[in-house]
């Protein structure tokens, strides 16, 4: 009986012992298959382009003073009417130009500064702005503005407020040919990599588009964009 007994207990211990060795081996295997899938290079592919900018957006702004408000008024007015005419006469359509509200300043109302002591009154700003998709025609116009200035209307110069701006709004137009490139760039970066490293280049393990960029190509030529993107992409490698 003692004896049966024995022989029951070591083939559970040989089935144990062998169930112990299988499981081990399995999960050695795990680990290095793990190891093997988790092996990844991670690249960064670049797209960039230049384009025209097709929004321009030209603020002409000028100042006006005198001790009677009437002719204040009368006095923005003309301008704006000269300024109107100046414009449509260098082909800006009249449904790009927008006047804003005159801003008027009452100096004698004014508690504060030494202003008080000022020759006029009243001052206007006044600010008229062009808005157009026609840029070469609104450079042009831009080119002639001095022209203003010989019928006694004296233009602000163009600091941070009066700034010229030129807008691309294209964007959607060239993003999925963009992200394209970047992504194709990427691979090929990645495929040099693995080549070196006697690797083969395997399935995309994690892939983030970067943000666009929309900038100046240079500061004297804001009216010529250049738009940038920066894809990250990392590749599964294996031997």
């Amino acid at each position: 009986m003692m004896t049966q007994r024995k022989q029951h207990f070591a083939v559970l211990s040989l089935f144990i012992f062998l169930g112990l060795a299988t499981l081990g081996w399995l999960l050695s295997q795990a680990i290095i298959q793990y190891k093997q899938l988790d092996r990844s290079v991670t690249v960064k592919g670049l797209s960039e382009r230049e384009v025209p900018a097709n929004v321009v957006i030209w603020p002409i702004s000028y100042s006006v003073a005198d001790n009677q408000l009437p002719q204040l008024y009368a006095s923005i007015e003309n301008n704006n009417q000269l300024i109107a005419g100046f414009l449509q006469d260098n082909a800006i359509d009249a449904q790009a130009i927008n006047f804003a509200p005159p801003a008027i300043t009452d100096k004698s109302a004014q508690n504060y500064g030494t202003d008080n002591n000022s020759a006029f009154r009243f001052v206007g700003n006044q600010t008229v702005t062009v808005y157009s998709t026609e840029i070469d025609t609104v450079r042009q116009a831009m080119t002639a503005l001095s022209e203003l200035g010989k019928q006694g209307i004296v233009i602000k110069g163009n600091d941070y407020e009066n700034r010229t701006e030129y807008l691309f709004t294209g964007l959607n137009d060239i993003k999925p040919a963009m992200i394209e490139e970047a992504t194709r760039n990427a691979r090929e970066v990645a495929e040099k990599f693995a080549a070196d490293s006697s690797s083969t280049l395997g399935k995309i393990k994690l892939a983030r588009q970067g943000q666009f960029s929309i900038t100046d190509r240079d500061q004297n030529n804001p009216h010529i964009k250049k738009v940038r993107v920066v894809s990250t992409i990392a590749y599964y490698l294996s031997d």
